[in-house]
């Protein structure tokens, strides 16, 4: 009990000092910025003090035993040589939301965390249930690195400073470019994009586009960098990968301009009632997957880290039952194995005990 209290009198402390240096506010001439700082179209549920303190109690002593595996969770290690010979439209999950893709014969890297936990720092805060299936250092080199937000479980500076020597790109949405700068990443490798803004990278095609979110990695930035979902096009193939998002009306306006989509990899994880806005139910990511007028999804944000109150294995059972209940085809890979967006075959049920 006392080591559960001072961690949670620790977390407590380090939610109210920590903050990034945040420089001057930046006018990005962006109309979903206002007075230095970035909105969702609509007003979102606002916790306040005392229910954020709450949730801190309840994350520190109340969390049921199930939300950690009891077991080691199977991982397929990956090589550098399977990733040169994958062959086009591969996706590898490597966990969390970090995806990786080989597209026009490039490899691309989705929010990538490599940290064994996400957290400002690496001595308190959700640790990971699994290694990353690849090192950094043994990957090859990387066309691009596509970014949704700031949040540490999407954003990891030393894995971004280690990724820099391998990356040719690094795409991203308003002002996490300048973050990644600041941090010594040079400019000329940086594209940052508003919402609906595209860019193409080879034969690669990329759209920003609105996800319901907040951003900020410390207690002064909140909001001042923008956050996005992305949609992926090459040869043919359309990809939607989701970042972190409350269920709105923006998954249907992306449907009908870009869709139908062969994959879509939408967040299924870390949700609970109590924030309703920033995170998705199943029942909701099942149906931003059908407004998005997906083919296949491919669930993620779940797996790897603790950072709720349900059970780990409940994103996968919910939006399976979901699935089978609405005619939707789902695919859950272990972390690790390769999976074809243009036939992804069926998986297993690999978090089952046996």
């Amino acid at each position: 009990m006392k080591r559960a209290l001072l961690t949670f009198l620790t977390g407590v402390l380090m939610t109210m000092t920590y903050c990034t240096l945040s420089a001057k506010d930046i006018d990005y001439a962006s109309p979903r910025q206002q007075d230095g700082r970035f909105k969702n179209p609509k007003p979102m549920h606002r916790m306040g003090v005392m229910g954020t303190l709450r949730v801190m109690w309840q994350m520190a002593f109340q969390k049921p035993a199930d939300t950690v595996p009891d077991r080691a969770i199977p991982v397929q290690a990956v090589t550098k040589a399977q990733l040169e010979a994958a062959p086009d439209h591969s996706v590898f999950r490597l966990g969390h939301s970090t995806m990786l893709l080989k597209l026009d014969g490039g490899l691309w890297l989705t929010d990538p965390v490599f940290a064994e936990r996400a957290s400002p720092v690496q001595w308190l805060g959700p640790q990971r249930f699994h290694a990353p299936p690849i090192a950094i250092e043994d990957l090859p080199k990387i066309k691009g690195v596509i970014l949704s937000h700031d949040h540490y479980d999407h954003l990891d500076h030393d894995a971004v400073l280690a990724l820099a020597p391998k990356v040719e790109w690094f795409i991203a949405p308003l002002g996490v470019g300048d973050t990644l700068v600041k941090w010594g990443i040079p400019a000329a490798q940086v594209k940052q994009l508003d919402w609906w803004q595209s860019t193409s990278v080879g034969g690669v095609r990329l759209t920003a586009t609105p996800a319901q979110h907040f951003s900020g990695r410390g207690l002064l930035d909140g909001n001042k960098t923008l956050w996005a979902s992305w949609v992926i096009q090459s040869a043919g193939h359309s990809i939607f990968f989701s970042g972190d998002s409350g269920y709105f009306d923006g998954f249907k306006a992306i449907g009908d301009k870009f869709g139908p989509f062969d994959l879509t990899m939408v967040e299924t994880g870390a949700y609970d009632p109590q924030w309703p806005d920033v995170h998705m139910m199943p029942e909701q990511t099942m149906q931003a997957h059908i407004d998005l007028r997906g083919k296949v999804l491919l669930p993620i944000h779940n797996g790897t880290f603790d950072l709720a109150l349900h059970s780990w294995t409940d994103p996968f059972e919910r939006i399976t039952a979901l699935a089978a209940e609405r005619g939707q085809t789902v695919v859950t890979p272990e972390i690790g194995a390769m999976l074809s967006v243009a036939q992804p075959g069926t998986t297993a049920q690999w978090w089952k005990a046996d």
